[in-house]
């Protein structure tokens, strides 16, 4: 199936005493002790106690029979977007749901599933039985699934600057700065083939975003000094949806070709990957249920 899947099945009262598996991974953006603390908080406040816990990357992620065994019914993640798509992904198939919750820097797929509400507002919203199970549309390729989003061309080599700067590495920020930079100006565009979308000579990054009722797609460019900068600048905040760029619409499918026939360079949820010349990308549902307090998954 492509697209969604609108379950229509609230969760969280039919919980009972099974509580919640939680998984956390420290250095993702907004996951501190005193946030893990927080979040711990609110959730006896709401009479969600943990019945498990996992620490990533230092501990595995826990696998569908481990949950089953433990009569685990919802896994609640609080890590950045690499740390849920590995989640996700190990899930796949898995009869429970997961509640994901603003554990990163930007929280792209939390904003999908629940809009702006706080974490605080969510959890209640989820013990009082209100949350419900979706499968939102994800972006599919030979390279696993992206949940929050797909970042293709040589302009992905930014993604070494964000580490960089999250981790307070000086020196691997200065060089990759100047990598990401003769990267960006002189390496391979990246077309969209098909269908042919946007400039026929392609883009330094081309962003896919997914949704329910589609595959989003932009095109982000640095034609001149004053443009490259305003990118630069949109890059370095972690934010690359605020750079300039063309709007190419909204496909179920999307075939992205390098210019040059050359790999490429691909992000998926911020993890970096090696893609060959072309690579087709589709909209397809969720493997498995997500809850969502949004009266409409984005």
């Amino acid at each position: 199936m492509t697209g969604t899947e609108r379950r229509g099945v609230r969760f969280g009262a039919m919980m009972g005493d099974n509580g919640i598996w939680l998984v956390s991974n420290a250095s993702s953006g907004s996951n501190d002790d005193a946030a893990l603390a927080a979040l711990e908080e609110c959730l006896a406040a709401n009479d969600l106690g943990l019945v498990g816990r996992t620490v990533f990357p230092e501990e595995e992620l826990p696998t569908p029979d481990a949950l089953d065994a433990a009569g685990v019914e919802c896994v609640a993640v609080f890590a950045g977007d690499g740390t849920i798509n590995s989640l996700i992904a190990g899930l796949e198939g898995w009869g429970g749901a997961v509640l994901v919750l603003p554990g990163g820097t930007m929280n792209l797929l939390y904003q999908r599933l629940h809009g702006d509400r706080p974490l605080e507002d969510v959890i209640s919203l989820v013990a009082s039985g209100a949350a419900q199970k979706r499968r939102p549309g994800v972006i599919r390729s030979e390279h696993g699934d992206a949940y929050a989003g797909l970042l293709a061309g040589p302009g992905t080599s930014w993604g070494r600057v964000r580490e960089a700067m999250r981790e307070a590495n000086v020196a691997e920020l200065a060089a990759g700065t100047v990598e990401a930079i003769n990267e960006t100006l002189g390496g391979e565009m990246i077309a969209c083939a098909d269908p042919p979308l946007g400039r026929d000579e392609g883009y330094p990054l081309v962003m896919l975003t997914p949704r329910d009722h589609g595959i989003e797609v932009a095109g982000y460019y640095a034609g001149s000094a004053a443009e490259y900068l305003e990118q630069t600048w949109a890059l370095l905040k972690r934010n690359f949806r605020e750079g300039p760029h063309d709007a190419l619409g909204t496909e179920r499918t999307l075939r992205l070709t390098s210019t040059q026939g050359n790999p490429f360079g691909v992000l998926v949820d911020g993890e970096q990957v090696d893609a060959a010349a072309s690579v087709e990308f589709v909209l397809a549902a969720c493997g498995v249920d997500l809850l969502a307090t949004e009266a409409d998954a984005r």
